[in-house]
This record gives structure tokens, C-alpha cells and sequence, in this order.
């Protein structure tokens, strides 16, 4: 049975799927997840190892080398993407292959801990690890900064964990971290000297300090019918209790009457936060998944305010970042611009369409989105960023079905037929040709819901988001247009059956205009083709780039301070570059991170490895368009009064991205030339003056100062190199002799020379190390023959099991591209010795990789496209017509980019495919409607003619409806690119549907010209 002559006789069951789609729609949107930026899994793992006194190159020969040869065996890597050796530390991110979804990775993290654990019995004695971190790819949407003056940081952690208590039960909640706590340890303070005259070894005090402090089981006893545990005292009730510990017999030695003992957080930290430049800790809250981060937001708010008054006066808890507000505020933003487009769309329909057409159209285009959103919530597709703008995107070629079914039935109900006969007519007609065109529509999209790479990810939910709403437009579109139709239109009485309803106004003018382009179809052709070509080399001059700006009033500037630097150091040049950027106009809060980055408070934030060298400040203004004064003037401020920084300043993203745009990847076997390499590459880049933020990731070499063991000597005295090496690390650092329980803290206890001992690098002879033949300590010059000084990487990268340096930069606008275009050949044109390679990275890499990723699946979907027009018309000239204008639509895409000035970026290319789409669909429609004529007997060129001028409205429409309904988009700056290049292309594919489309049917049919037609 024809669908649209059901839905008109059977009343109560359309009426009923009308009513299931519009309450689910309400239900949908108000259970369904919402985010800020779509969920994507980051397929990356880390590889943390310890290896205490190894040099970069140790740790990257005796450590990395091995991890990575174990890494080779896992058949689900992809590659070993960053390998960081540093002295004492080997650092290792590593990528899985794109194919594996979410649910793979706890079985592939299982895996991978089995083959580290496998590799162990390879490493050399003192390692520590490895330790995989599988979980640094957690988003914590709620960042909150705890701040107190007057406050110790045990106290603010102390609050800290009162709070993770409780807020860790609101529903929702899956984990929170807090950042920034300072280790407390115990000092205990010897002179050398006075050690020497004792004759006491450090060796022998950390024996006893760990001896007294250990839990000991003491066993139980039987007392009658119980047992009783046995506990013995001595344990370390308090600090100064640490004192009485008696070190030695003849005399009686305490150890409080040689060493100063006090309690204090550790000297040199590893991680310092401040918040408005006071001392800070952090908490990261994330949620669970599938969440309506709002609503567990508005859960969390309540908390907070229940445990407010448990937070002691003088403590101040701030926000950070607060995803659930930026999703609130995009999902309204999102909800106004799909209203706006709705509103446009409508408005639209009513004018050119008259009111009762127009409302039963626009009612049928707010029943098919209501339905979208019911299937998107039964499917877990959340609403956030990329799925709301594939609804806004869809909106115009939601209505497109309509239109043509509610065009047919006007027509045939204004001439007097019956409703029911005039919905089994026009549906019967054109529902497979609009099936046809819908798939078409649908598979141009299909390259990014196909795409595996993280990009395609990213953006997935706008191809699936399109295939529910495009599917759903054609299911109501054969059936609920006809229902509304039957129930609202009404023939004219005055009607003549027989008048052709096209024959008047503009419709006559359209007909006379394209008689006159068929008349001269080669001078319209080679005209076309011209365009094409100006087009074709037009496109070269449009702006390329990858994925826009955030518009979070956001930014970020990376303090890099020359390696080695004392972190102390790095927190005062940090500290004072957040109070300038404090004191300019706009600025809101300033966010200090010393030391390395913090929790991943958005999905596209990455922070970056720990170096006391490094600090990140997070910078928040009032808004957006303030960031544009901020910045130019901190970096002014920053060149002007701290020329030894390599600062880095960069937007909040959207989307994946680098902290450098350009980079040029040199990987080989040997350091130096791998620097000599990166340093060329560098001047070429300062060369330019397009070029700022130029740096490489091995950074500076640092000074070592490297001690001459006398192994002769030393072994008469019976001192090895590792006496030596306590003995040094001891005199300036301290060892860690013990640990002071309490309660739920372990605090190690630090045995080190008073500060005037370890303050002078020049006192480094006079150094005493314990000999066991003598049982007395000895200046360390007595096995030492000289020191010298030298320099060293501590920092050796890899790539792939390839050691590899990245030399990079930045554009100072926007745009890397024409920067890149510049430097790339004279980069390229750097003669490489053999065995070393020139890769590119950054932007351009990023942009390649997705761009890729979308080619491998492109053949398929337009294959699937052409197969699908193929199979509609059963013949080959028809599909070759339309496949012949596709490429066409670059005239108008060229023409919008360059008017507006905008970039050919990622989603620009995810508008082009849509365009294909929206072009072939309406070529179709105009095909079959031509064919149709010519089959029922109509002279060939009165067929094009009188099949065109009938498409005129539905086609004008769909484009005007989808033009209009793009203009909410273009103050997006995710979506103003596509919007751009939707908007521009279509008006022209609309040219190239009712114009040339005709043209080429006269041409590939041989259809004569008539003056009379």
C-alpha cells in the first residue's frame, strides 16, 4: 500500500507516531547526556620508570631501550609517540592503533602491564617501575582552586580531603584528584665535622632510625582463655621523640646532641599552584560517562553550598574551570541558534509558500527534530558542540522532502483532487527518487562517521546526528505531510483543473530564461567551465587551517625557563608574570602552575610533563574579545623584561592540536648532530620575521660537575663509587634515612649538613665519606683525583625507537600555513647526512593525518553514492549528468571563503561533503521528474523545461531554508567556516541544479531546440 494515501486514511496511527515522536522528544532532551565538546577516547597510555643517579643517557640505553623493545611486541600499538629520558626518569606516552574503541582498552592496559612486567628481569638494579598510567586521559570538568591565608598546606590538603569525602558520593561523580599538596619529610640536620669526630658513619644512623621506627610484630600470648597481642614501645611518637633515639654507647650519644631535627614541607618541591598568586591546591572533579554533566553540576552546587559552613573560615574554595556551566551556556546558545534557524526556516516557508503550507511544513520539520533528539537519547548520543550543529546544519535539508511532498499535494488539491488520491499520487511518485537523494545526503557525510582517527572521533556525532535526521525527514515527510496536507489544505473552488499552475509570474519568467540558456547550452557549458577553472586557481589562495579557537575567555602562557633551572627560580619569574597579566583590563583570575601541568580539566587540554624549568599560567578574562589586548601585551612584557624565557602563549582549542604549529622532526642515531641539525633549522626559522616562539623540545644542555674516582685509592680504603655517590648526594641533598608515621602521612626523614655545609659548591672536596678500613671518614678529595666540569642532555626524546629532535614555531597571526609554505622548502633543502630523516609535524601533520583518515574511507562512500544514483535511475547517462556538476560546487565554495575571508579548515571539508550531498539529492529529484515527463509522452525539451519550472520552488526553498538556517552558525567560531562554505556552495549548487543540470540533459540527450517548446 502506498505510505501516503495510508497516512491519510488511517488517521489514528499517524497521529499516534506523531505523538510518540514529539513526547519522545521532550523525554529525549531532558535525559539525554550533555557535554562541551564530544566525547573521544585518547588511545594513549604512559610509561613512567625511576631510575635514581642514571643520566639521560643511561636511563634512555639502559631503560627506554628495553620498555620500547617490549613495547614492539603489542600488536595493538600504533607507535611509541614521545620517548623522554631525563636524568633519573624515563617518560614514555605511547598511541594504540585507531580501530580500538573505548571497551577495548582495559583488556589492551592489562596487556600492556603483562609485557612491563615480562621486561623487568632486563632493567639494571635500582630501577623503579614501570608504572603505567592509564587514566591521564580523564576529563575532571569541575577544576576548583582551595586557597587560604594563614593556612598551612597540610591544612588545606586536610579540607581537601574532607571535601573529596563527600562530594565523591554525589551522584555522578566518578573521581576527583587534588593537585598541588606539598610533601612534608622530616630534616634532621648533622654537621660533617661534628660526624667526624664522633666517628660515626650517616650509614649507621639511617640503620638505627629505620630499625626504631618499623612496625613489628611482636606475636600474642596466652592469658587464660584469650590470647593478648604483644606491642612493644619505642616507636616514634612525635618529631622531637626522633631525638632521643641514642646513637651511640661510649660516650652516650643522643641523637638530639648532634643534629637539629624540625618538620617542614620539602625544600625543593616538585609542583607549586597559585591561584591570584596565592599558595593553592586543586580539585579535579570528573563524571562518570553518559552523564548530564549538568545535571550532576547542579548536584555538586548543591553540595557545595551543604558543606560550606565545614570549610574553615579564611579558606576560600574557587572555580576554575566549570564544564558543567560552559555546557549549560553552549547547550542554551546552541537551543537559541536552533530556534533562530527554526524561526528562519519557517519564516521562510510561510512567505514562499503561503501560511498553510508554511505551518504544516514547519510543523513537520519540529516533529522531525523532536524525534532526532528521542533517537539520539535511546542511541547515548549526547548533546553537545558537534551534534547541536549537525542539528542546526540539517535544518534546511530537513524541510527539503517536505516541501516537494507538500508542493505535489497543493498542486493536486488546489485542482480539485481528492486528498487521498492526491497523497497516493505524489508520494507514489517521488518517495524513491527522495529515498534516493536522502541516502546520497547521507552517505556524503559518511567519511567522518567512518573515519577512525581521533579527528573523525571527534566530529562523529555530526554524521550519525545527520543519518537519524535525514532518514527521519524522508520517513515523515511520505507520511506525516500528506496527514497534515489532507487535514489542512483545501481545493480552491474557483480552481480550472486543467490551468497549468506553472504557467504565471515568476515561474513563466524562470521557463523563458532557461529556453534562452538551452538555446545557447555550449556558450553556457564553456562558460561554466571557465568559472570552474578561475575557481580551481582561486582555491589556492583561501586560507588553510585545521580546527579553530575555543571561545572560552581562556588562554594559556608556558614559562620555560633554561634547563637545569631551580624551580624556585622558575616560581618567582612565573609569580611575577601572573601579577603583571593580573593588572591588565579584562583579566578575571590567574591560575600558576610551577613545575608541570595539572589535572585535564577539558578533553582537548593536555598537560605537559613535569620540569622544574616549566610553568603554565592559566589565564581567565572577562571576556573573549579582551584575550586580543592581554596577549600582545604580556608577550611584550615578557620579551622586554625576561629575555632568558622561551614563553609559549596559546589559545584555548577546540579539537586536537599543538603547542607548536610547525614542526620539523629530525631523528637519527647521534645527539650532536641531531642539535646541529635542529639548530639550522631554528635560524631558518628566526629568519623570518613571521616566526615567534621558536624552540626545540631537547632544550639547553646542562652544566655536570663530574667527580674523578681514584679506584686505586679507594679500594685500599675500602670505598666504592656508591659510598661516593651517598656521600655527594647526602652533603647537598640529603638521603632518606627512615620514615615518621602519622597517622594517615608517611614522612620520610632526610638526613643532611646544616645549610652553610651544602650552600657552597666549592666545599664539594671537603666532603667526607665513611672507610670501612679505616672506621673513620675521610675527605672525599682523598679517592677523588680531580672534578671536572662538563655539559649533558638531560633531556633525550625519541620517536618510534628513533632518538628524534623537534625544532618548532609558531605564526604571529593565525594562520600557520603561509608561514609553513615558506619554511618548508628551505628546511627541505637542508642537506641531511645519511642515516637521518626530515619529518613533518604540527599543524600540518595533524591536518595531513585527518585529511587522510577521511581519504581511506571516502572511495567507499562515494562509490555507495554513485552506485545508489546508478541504481535509482537504472541507466548511465542520468548519474553521469549529475556526478558531471558535483565538482562544480567549488565555484561557490571559492567564492564565499575568499568573500569572507575565511580558511578552507577541517569542518569547511566536512561542509563540502555535505554540499555534495545537497547538490546530487536535488539533481536527482529534477532527473527523475524530467524522465518521468518524457516517459508519459511529452516532447524531450518540454520535459526539461516544464520539469525544471515544476522543481523551481522545492529547490529554491531547500537552499533558501538551509542558507537562512545557517546564519545562527556564523557567530560560532567552531562552525562559521562550514557555515561559509554550506552557505556560498549552495547558492551556487542551486544555480547548477535548476540551470546547468537541464543544460547538460539537452546536450548528453541531443534534444533539438524549439522556438515552440
Amino acid at each position: 500500500m502506498n505510505i501516503g494515501s495510508y497516512s491519510v486514511e488511517n488517521k489514528v496511527v499517524s497521529w499516534l507516531i506523531v505523538i510518540i515522536l514529539v513526547a519522545g522528544g521532550f523525554y529525549g532532551f531532558d535525559r539525554m547526556g550533555k557535554l562541551e565538546d564530544p566525547n573521544f577516547t585518547i588511545k594513549q597510555a604512559k610509561i613512567i620508570t625511576l631510575y635514581p643517579g642514571a643520566t639521560a643517557q643511561e636511563v634512555q640505553d639502559e631503560v627506554t631501550y628495553h620498555i620500547e623493545e617490549a613495547l614492539q611486541l603489542m600488536g595493538q600499538l600504533k607507535r611509541i609517540k614521545m620517548s623522554i629520558s631525563r636524568p633519573g626518569m624515563s617518560d614514555l606516552t605511547i598511541e594504540f592503533k585507531d580501530e580500538y574503541k573505548a571497551d577495548d582498552f582495559p583488556n589492551i592496559y592489562d596487556e600492556l602491564r603483562r609485557k612491563m612486567q615480562d621486561m623487568r628481569d632486563k632493567l639494571p638494579p635500582g630501577v623503579q617501575g614501570p608504572r603505567i598510567v592509564d587514566d591521564f586521559g580523564d576529563v575532571y570538568g569541575v577544576y576548583l582552586s582551595l586557597t587560604g591565608d594563614g593556612y598551612t598546606y597540610r591544612d588545606l590538603k586536610d579540607t581537601a580531603d574532607d571535601l573529596k569525602k563527600q562530594l565523591v558520593l554525589v551522584p555522578g561523580v566518578k573521581k576527583i584528584v587534588i593537585g598541588g599538596d606539598q610533601r612534608e619529610v622530616v630534616y634532621l640536620e648533622i654537621s660533617r665535622t661534628r660526624l667526624g669526630e664522633l666517628g660515626i658513619s650517616l650509614q649507621q644512623i639511617g640503620g638505627i632510625l629505620q630499625s626504631q621506627n618499623v612496625v613489628a610484630d611482636a606475636g600474642k600470648v596466652r592469658v587464660g582463655t584469650n590470647y593478648v597481642r604483644i606491642h612493644p614501645t619505642g616507636e616514634f611518637q612525635s618529631v622531637q621523640a626522633i631525638g632521643d633515639v641514642l646513637i651511640g654507647s661510649n660516650p652516650l650519644v643522643f641523637l638530639k646532641d648532634i643534629a637539629t631535627i624540625r618538620r617542614a614541607y620539602e625544600e625543593v618541591p616538585t609542583k607549586l599552584i597559585y591561584f591570584n598568586g596565592k599558595p593553592a591546591l586543586t580539585m579535579g572533579v570528573s563524571f562518570r560517562s553518559g552523564e548530564n554533566v549538568v545535571a550532576v553540576g547542579d548536584a555538586l552546587e548543591k553540595r557545595f553550598r551543604q558543606l560550606a559552613n565545614t570549610i574553615p573560615v579564611g579558606m576560600d574554595l574557587q572555580v576554575i574551570y566549570n564544564q558543567p556551566a560552559e555546557v549549560q551556556k553552549s547547550v542554551s546558545g546552541f537551543i537559541t541558534s536552533v530556534a533562530q534557524a527554526i524561526a528562519i526556516v519557517i519564516a521562510v516557508l510561510l512567505i514562499f509558500m503561503g501560511i498553510r503550507t508554511g505551518i504544516i511544513i514547519g510543523a513537520v520539520l519540529l516533529i522531525t527534530v523532536a524525534g532526532t533528539l528521542f533517537i539520539m537519547s535511546l542511541y547515548g548520543i549526547e548533546l553537545q558542540r558537534v551534534s547541536l550543529g549537525a542539528l542546526v546544519i540539517a535544518l534546511g535539508m530537513l524541510v527539503d522532502n517536505a516541501i516537494v511532498v507538500a508542493e505535489g499535494m497543493l498542486v493536486r488539491i488546489q485542482a480539485g483532487m481528492n486528498a487521498t488520491k492526491a497523497a497516493e499520487e505524489t508520494v507514489g511518485k517521488t518517495m524513491w527518487p527522495l529515498l534516493g537523494g536522502t541516502i546520497i545526503g547521507i552517505l556524503a557525510f559518511s567519511a567522518i562517521g567512518l573515519s577512525t582517527d581521533n579527528t573523525g572521533e571527534f566530529a562523529s556525532s555530526l554524521f550519525y546526528v545527520i543519518l537519524i535526521s535525514l532518514l527521519l525527514s524522508w520517513i515523515t515527510a511520505v507520511s506525516t505531510t500528506p496527514l497534515f496536507c489532507a487535514a489542512f489544505l483545501k481545493p480552491d473552488p474557483n480552481a480550472d483543473p486543467d490551468a497549468n499552475p506553472y504557467d504565471q509570474g515568476f515561474f513563466k519568467t524562470f521557463r523563458g530564461i532557461l529556453k534562452a540558456v538551452i538555446r545557447v547550452r555550449l556558450v553556457a557549458v564553456a562558460g561554466v567551465v571557465g568559472l570552474f577553472l578561475v575557481a580551481g586557481f582561486g582555491f589556492g589562495y583561501i586560507k588553510n587551517a585545521f580546527f579553530p579557537n575555543a571561545n572560552t575567555p581562556m588562554f594559556f602562557v608556558d614559562v620555560w625557563e633554561p634547563e637545569g633551572t631551580d624551580i624556585r627560580e622558575t616560581r618567582k619569574d612565573t609569580l611575577e608574570i601572573a601579577e603583571f597579566l593580573r593588572q591588565q583590563e579584562g583579566v578575571r583570575t590567574t591560575v600558576s602552575l610551577v613545575g608541570g601541568g595539572d589535572a585535564r580539566f577539558a578533553l582537548t587540554y593536555e598537560p605537559k610533563e613535569s620540569s622544574p624549568a616549566y610553568a603554565q599560567i592559566i589565564v581567565l578574562t572577562e571576556t573573549l574579545e579582551q584575550i586580543s589586548r592581554v596577549w600582545p601585551a604580556v608577550q611584550e612584557h615578557m620579551r622586554s623584561n625576561y629575555p632568558h624565557l622561551d614563553p609559549i602563549i596559546k589559545a584555548f582549542r577546540i579539537g586536537p592540536g599543538r603547542d607548536g604549529k610547525i614542526e620539523a622532526r629530525f631523528s637519527g642515531p647521534d645527539p650532536t648532530v641531531l642539535r646541529s641539525l635542529a639548530e639550522r633549522a631554528k635560524a631558518i626559522m628566526r629568519a623570518d620575521p613571521e616566526a615567534i616562539e621558536i624552540n626545540d623540545d631537547w632544550r639547553q644542555p646542562v652544566a655536570l660537575v663530574r667527580p674523578m674516582f681514584n679506584e686505586r685509592v679507594a679500594r685500599q680504603l675500602g670505598v666504592t663509587r656508591q659510598n661516593v655517590a651517598g656521600a655527594l648526594k647526602a652533603a647537598y641533598e640529603g638521603n632518606d634515612v627512615g620514615v615518621y608515621r602519622d597517622g594517615i602521612r608517611m614522612l620520610p626523614i632526610k638526613l643532611r649538613p646544616p645549610a652553610d655545609e651544602r650552600a657552597d659548591v666549592a666545599n664539594i672536596q671537603d666532603i667526607r665519606v665513611w672507610s670501612p678500613a679505616l672506621q673513620a671518614s675521610i675527605p672525599i678529595a682523598q679517592v677523588v683525583t680531580s672534578f671536572e666540569t662538563a655539559f649533558e642532555n638531560t633531556v633525550v626524546r625519541g620517536r618510534n625507537r628513533i632518538q628524534t629532535i623537534i625544532a618548532a614555531c609558531n605564526p604571529t597571526g593565525e594562520l600557520a600555513t603561509p608561514l609553513f609554505n615558506r619554511l618548508r622548502p628551505q628546511i627541505e633543502a637542508m642537506e641531511l647526512p645519511p642515516g637521518y630523516e626530515l619529518s613533518w609535524g604540527g599543524e600540518y601533520e595533524d591536518s595531513t593525518n585527518a585529511q587522510g583518515s577521511l581519504a581511506r574511507v571516502l572511495p567507499a562512500g562515494f562509490l555507495l553514492m554513485i552506485l545508489t544514483s546508478i541504481l535509482l535511475f537504472g541507466k548511465v547517462r542520468q548519474p553521469l549528468i549529475i556526478w558531471l556538476t558535483v565538482p562544480l560546487a567549488i565555484i561557490g565554495i571559492t567564492a564565499g571563503l575568499l568573500g569572507a575571508d575565511g580558511a578552507f579548515d577541517f569542518m569547511s571539508l566536512l561542509g563540502a561533503l555535505s554540499l555534495i550531498g545537497l547538490l546530487i539529492k536535488n539533481a536527482i529529484v529534477l532527473i527523475e521528474e524530467i524522465d518521468q515527463q518524457i516517459d508519459a509522452g511529452k516532447e524531450h525539451l518540454t520535459a526539461i523545461l516544464d520539469s525544471t519550472v515544476s522543481r523551481l520552488r522545492p529547490v529554491v526553498m531547500a537552499a533558501t531554508t538551509t542558507i537562512l538556517g545557517l546564519i545562527p552558525l556564523l557567530q560560532d567560531v567552531f562552525f562559521v567556516n562550514m557555515s561559509i562554505t554550506i552557505m556560498a556552495g549552495l547558492g551556487f549548487a542551486t544555480f547548477l541544479t535548476l540551470l546547468f543540470v537541464p543544460v547538460l540533459y539537452s546536450l548528453f540527450f541531443r534534444v533539438p531546440y524549439r522556438e515552440d517548446a
